[in-house]
């Protein structure tokens, strides 16, 4: 067990609270991590950009000028994409960036994302994270308090509260819902703030998907054999 430092309001260290390494995959995976970190980068790219080459670049095929004799360089038809206005070599193509990975590998990188932030202590979990108004300056000097001066994904049950109202517009900060975290937004950010009873909400949830995900593989190997 692997223990996570608390905090209050305050920033002050209340106590800790103890996760389960296996529950996060035990290690931490680069390779997986990677792989579904670039899955998730790629599936948000539109893959629109398009260029014509000289076969679409309108003009005529004619060689402009004879081979030898003109003291010009050699030179063919004025769509080449050595001319000004002409086609371009390589042409970009509208293209499908995405990538497949399967729901169990999703699920791990997620969680192992996790674990590689608290290995580095860079999960801040903060008991009753909650502002009864909006209020800018407070979570800014939390943040102070928390020692967060880098990119900050605050996780929260809720975006629609308090805290959410105070945390969006503080730089460097971005409010996300607890049950949208991905090792996307994980990892595009330094810490990771939350509310110690959502946090631990969330991995009562992943436990339980987990043990539902061993149940069935191990009903499906009991099938084939």
């Amino acid at each position: 067990m692997m223990e996570i430092p608390v905090y209050n309001m305050d920033g002050q260290q209340v106590g800790t609270h103890s996760v389960d390494e296996q529950l996060l995959g035990g290690e931490v995976r680069p390779v997986l991590l990677k792989q579904a970190y670039v899955r998730l980068h790629g599936n948000r790219r539109l893959g629109t950009a398009a260029t014509r080459s000289r076969g679409q670049v309108e003009g005529s095929t004619r060689k402009l000028y004879r081979q030898k004799g003109t003291g010009n360089a050699r030179r063919g038809a004025i769509r080449t994409n050595v001319m000004r206005g002409g086609g371009v070599a390589f042409a970009k193509r509208p293209r499908s960036f995405r990538q497949d990975m399967p729901v169990k590998m999703r699920r791990l990188a997620n969680r192992n994302a996790l674990l590689a932030k608290a290995v580095d202590n860079e999960i801040k979990l903060v008991e009753g994270l909650d502002f009864d108004k909006p209020s800018t300056r407070r979570f800014a000097a939390l943040l102070k308090a928390l020692e967060i001066n880098r990119p900050c994904l605050v996780a929260l049950e809720d975006t629609r509260n308090n805290t959410a109202l105070s945390a969006r517009n503080v730089d460097d900060a971005r409010v996300i819902r607890i049950d949208q975290v991905n090792v996307f937004n994980v990892l595009n950010h330094r810490y990771l703030l939350a509310d110690r009873a959502s946090f631990e909400r969330y991995l009562e949830r992943c436990a339980r998907v987990a043990d539902a995900g061993s149940e069935v593989a191990a009903a499906t190997a009991g099938e084939v054999s």
